[in-house]
């Protein structure tokens, strides 16, 4: 780990920007070591896909490994927001709930190691519905958290170094999980790998619960209103919000198109390309490293063009990833892409963060977060299983084709809209005024 930071050091992402107040400082550091200690458990991720391939899952279950944080999600998405929004402190539930997740990882390992391969596919999926639970509150409890750190002009910076890190260690550890699964005989290797990088989860979990974010103005814990109504006050809050449900519509369908092609990648590599897990290790890491070189160009290009050009940019050369890889059966090739495409991801994960938080009222950011998430999970809940099923049918290779056209149709929806545009609206405005008196207070 003192190699990786040492590396991280060198190319500066490890820097605190000039003119914060000391909490700000305090708040870059410990925003930027959490990221360290997700992008070492994030460098086993990739392979629980794969595992449960080699295993022998069906592509249903490996569709429903993806989908179930969706399912969970989905149905309590609107009660985790608006329980959140009753909490002054967020930061608590961030920081252990995150550590909580990480700990699946530790259970994965441990099945691997006890359990017959069978009883392992439905051990998995079980304890990976539990974890779903967590996930779905860390979801809008992550926005909340790095939004309140971050303030409208400092996300660009703060994320762009956070997800560097994250990027850089992740790379880094799955190159080192593809070669100790390599080295090590099935399934010691996969129980290895999960045990080892799930202690990343203790480093997020130090430093995370150090954070300090002003309140959130959150609503009294003690009021009465039945649940229900709350709810649909909440729902009628965020549909008054057009800005808000323009660019979140356009966001989901860009998403779906990616959800229903995510689990497909495995499978193709392992089915298609038949590649060994050297070479999908090669693939992720290729991924994840250039995602260092991404954040660094596309916080250029937005200083000199502008969201509008990152916008459209990263979404077209997106869209096309999928099919592109369907046409491939050279894992050398596929290695190419994924560097060519983590250039491109790093714009869109910067570009769809800051122009959906521009959106969202500060004062009511759980609320608003939890409702663009719960859309997130329906997508998720069934995206995998719709792409899983109908690669049965018509294909894999095919399949990947159905979500690149889903994706054009999203860029197509950005190109005619007004999303990332300079002009400010008056509502805009209002909240980049409240955002940056919350954000002073520090």
């Amino acid at each position: 780990m003192h190699k990786i930071i040492r590396l991280l050091g060198r190319i500066n992402v490890f820097s605190i920007p000039p003119g914060l107040t000391p909490t700000q400082r305090q708040n870059f550091f410990y925003t930027q070591m959490d990221a360290l200690g997700v992008g070492l458990v994030a460098g086993a991720s990739p392979f629980l896909a794969v595992f449960l391939t080699r295993l022998g899952g069906t592509n249903f279950q490996v569709g429903l490994l993806s989908a179930m944080p969706g399912f969970t999600g989905l149905f309590l998405g609107l009660i985790i927001g608006r329980f959140l929004q009753t909490r002054s402190n967020i930061v608590p539930w961030y920081s252990r709930i995150r550590l909580l997740v990480f700990s699946a990882y530790t259970l994965t390992g441990l099945m691997a190691l006890i359990l017959p391969q069978k009883a392992t596919i439905t051990a998995m999926l079980i304890v990976w519905a539990l974890a779903s639970i967590p996930q779905a509150i860390l979801s809008v409890a992550f926005t909340v958290v790095m939004n309140a750190i971050a303030g409208p002009e400092g996300r660009y910076t703060l994320m762009s170094r956070r997800w560097s890190i994250l990027g850089i260690t992740s790379a880094v550890m799955t190159m080192v999980a593809g070669q100790l699964l390599d080295r090590i005989a099935f399934p010691l290797n996969y129980a290895v790998v999960f045990l080892l990088f799930s202690m990343g989860g203790l480093v997020s979990f130090r430093f995370s619960s150090r954070m300090q974010v002003p309140p959130l103005n959150a609503e009294a814990v003690g009021n009465k209103t039945p649940l229900f109504q709350q709810l649909k006050h909440d729902v009628r809050l965020v549909f008054s919000e057009r800005p808000f449900i323009a660019m979140s519509t356009k966001r989901l369908i860009y998403i779906f198109g990616s959800t229903l092609v995510g689990p497909l990648f495995t499978l193709y590599y392992v089915r298609i390309v038949e590649a060994s897990d050297a070479w999908i290790s090669a693939i992720v890491t290729m991924q994840s490293f250039v995602l260092l070189i991404g954040y660094s160009i596309w916080t250029q290009q937005h200083r000199k063009r502008g969201s509008r050009f990152i916008l459209l940019s990263t979404t077209l050369a997106l869209a096309l990833y999928p099919a592109l890889t369907a046409i491939t059966r050279l894992p050398s090739l596929l290695v190419l892409y994924a560097g060519v495409a983590g250039i491109f991801q790093a714009g869109m994960n910067l570009v769809f963060f800051d122009e959906l938080m521009k959106t969202v009222p500060p004062q009511h950011s759980a609320t608003f977060i939890s409702v663009d998430q719960s859309a997130q999970n329906a997508l998720a809940m069934s995206a995998p299983l719709i792409s899983t099923s109908l690669s049965n049918f018509i294909g894999i290779p095919a399949t990947l084709g159905v979500g690149t056209v889903v994706r054009l149709v999203a860029f197509v929806m950005f190109l005619r809209g007004k999303e990332g545009k300079p002009a400010v609206t008056s509502h805009q405005e209002s909240v980049t005024s409240n955002q940056e008196s919350v954000t002073s207070k520090e």
